[in-house]
């Protein structure tokens, strides 16, 4: 098993004890930005969670909280606002955006140096290319957990599920400069059973519970699962979870699955557990990535 929660502790360790003599250095902590419109309630889950991480490493964070019928000059003059401000070093625009909301106008926005989450075309484009060592968050974090585990993907027959610009695209371009050989699937790609029963490698980001069956996996493969379902029925936490997360439905009424049914685990040589895996990593890297733009905007 691919611990996130071990890694993920490591990760922010690492930055806490790093980051003392840079900021004295600097004169000042690193600083977050994060911008949320709306009232979407996991939304404002993740933001309270990203405010804590930060808040702990000694960083400062600040959350701009916007009503859904915030005005296009209002939320602009907030992104413009914190591109000229010096104290911060990442920005954030917390998605999804409510309906109604252009979603690329606003990351557009940005200051490329100061896109926290790698969003930003620029950004994307030096990915693609290999031209950067900064990542969004969720690849991120599953580069980060492959490599404390020693695991080599160069060769690696790889599939990716899903070809989001958040997850799949990034992922697909990061596994692709490290020498594995990748395939993208997603909602009109034919006959995915059989190419997943192939792959050494799946990376499943779609967002569908248990979608990966274990019919669908060679033995021996490395199963990453980005996938964070929730699911509200006693059927359906039977059919998808773990038996752990069976037992927290009867108390809380909810359980949270994966993209990968947990019988195809037990097939795999490593596999990343939901929770307990990769949604830990995001929110870690998401501290690294603003630590190191913090390095870069002061020079240190």
């Amino acid at each position: 098993m691919l611990d996130g929660k071990m890694v993920s502790t490591k990760v922010l360790e690492n930055i806490k004890n790093e980051s003392v003599s840079f900021i004295e250095k600097a004169g000042r902590p690193p600083g977050l930005a994060v911008v949320i419109v709306g009232d979407d309630p996991a939304s404002a889950i993740y933001v309270r969670s990203k405010e804590r991480k930060a808040k702990k490493l000694g960083f400062r964070s600040e959350v701009i909280s916007l009503g859904s019928s915030v005005s296009d000059e209002e939320l602009t003059s907030v992104i413009s606002r914190l591109n000229k401000d010096n104290n911060t070093d990442g920005i954030l625009v917390q998605l999804p955006l409510p309906d109604g909301f252009d979603t690329w106008k606003y990351l557009d926005m940005i200051d490329p140096q100061k896109d926290v989450d790698r969003f930003h075309p620029v950004n994307l484009g030096k990915i693609m290319l290999g031209r950067t060592n900064i990542y969004p968050c969720t690849p991120s974090g599953v580069v980060r957990m492959l490599d404390e585990f020693n695991i080599d993907v160069s060769g690696v027959n790889c599939v990716v599920l899903g070809r989001s610009y958040i997850v799949g695209k990034p992922m697909a371009s990061m596994l692709t400069n490290r020498n594995a050989t990748v395939t993208i699937c997603h909602s009109r790609t034919k006959n995915i059973p059989d190419i997943l029963s192939g792959a050494d490698m799946i990376v499943s980001a779609i967002g569908s519970p248990g979608f990966v069956k274990a019919d669908m996996v060679k033995d021996g493969a490395i199963l990453i699962d980005v996938g964070i379902n929730r699911v509200d029925t006693r059927e359906e936490a039977e059919e998808f979870c773990t038996p752990q997360e069976i037992e927290k439905f009867k108390k809380k009424g909810y359980a949270i699955t994966g993209d990968i049914h947990p019988e195809a685990f037990k097939k795999s040589s490593f596999y990343t557990p939901v929770p307990g895996g990769v949604g830990l990593m995001t929110v870690a890297m998401l501290m690294d990535n603003t630590f190191r733009l913090f390095m870069e905007r002061t020079g240190s």
